[in-house]
């Protein structure tokens, strides 16, 4: 890495461990080069930015222009999946700036023990995303089938002379609507736990907000689920997830499996600039 100039800023991705190779180190935001700042057992992926760019004023301003946030987002997941298909690497937040390398060797000495813990754990296994989406058209045409008090409702409506079967058909119509979203809650819970065995742990995040159009294309999400996962645990993950597929994909269920990705969602921020 060249000199830092006198209005530099130190950018750091991620901690990796210090053993980690640096001969085919990517390329970092803005173009530069990415190096390693080793503290004994683990190191800091870092680059050196251009500051007035990065100045709080700066960022605060250039942070809401999607043009220039947009290509810096994309470079920092690059470093990130590197050192991810490398080994293990805590994540940094974007933007997690130092003034100097004196702050990053400072940063790294007071939060070593922290950082490589943290680095055993998520070196266990790989994060994946599990999201699920609930196709409400779909699953209104089943829930009657799915719902043992919607089939009791309609065994009796059966039975019913014509009067009161269209009073009890209404009814189960209405019904319908509340139990969707029960069932579906407890759909979520039964795939969560079936997929659980096959983790090291699961993190759930809160849904993020769609506006109606999405909805109406790809369903209302119902799980934002990640999994960190063993090597060895994997294949089975992915049979039981091949089932659960199966099981509720003809009831207007969908699922989008993504993965391996850093581990995002199994470290507490490591660090402060």
């Amino acid at each position: 890495m060249s000199a830092p100039r006198s209005n530099s800023i130190w950018y750091v991705y991620g901690i990796v461990s210090s053993e980690i190779p640096s001969t085919t180190l990517p390329v970092g935001l803005d173009d530069t080069g990415v190096a390693l700042e080793r503290h004994d057992r683990i190191a800091a992926l870092v680059s050196v930015l251009e500051g007035d760019q990065y100045a709080p004023m700066a960022l605060e301003t250039n942070s809401g222009d999607v043009e220039w946030l947009s290509p810096r987002a994309v470079a920092h997941d690059r470093v990130l999946t590197w050192a991810s298909d490398h080994g293990a690497v805590v994540p940094l937040p974007m933007f997690s700036l130092f003034s100097g390398q004196q702050a990053v060797r400072a940063m790294l000495r007071e939060r070593a023990a922290q950082l490589a813990s943290t680095l055993e754990t998520v070196a266990r296994g790989r994060e994946y995303a599990l999201r699920v989406y609930r196709v409400d058209a779909e699953l209104l045409g089943a829930v009657a089938s799915l719902s043992p008090r919607l089939r009791d409702m309609a065994t009796t409506a059966e039975s019913a002379s014509p009067g009161q079967r269209y009073l009890l058909e209404r009814k189960l119509d209405g019904e319908k609507k509340t139990e969707l979203r029960s069932l579906s809650q407890q759909i979520v819970e039964e795939i969560v736990d079936e997929l659980r065995p096959h983790t090291l742990s699961v993190v759930r995040s809160p849904i993020p907000r769609a506006d109606a159009g999405d909805a109406a294309t790809s369903g209302t999400m119902v799980l934002n689920a990640a999994f960190l996962v063993a090597p060895d645990e994997f294949e089975g993950l992915q049979r039981t997830l091949t089932a659960l597929v199966a099981r509720h994909g003809a009831h207007g269920f969908r699922f989008d499996f993504t993965g391996p990705w850093p581990p995002y969602h199994f470290v507490n921020e490591p660090a402060r600039p």
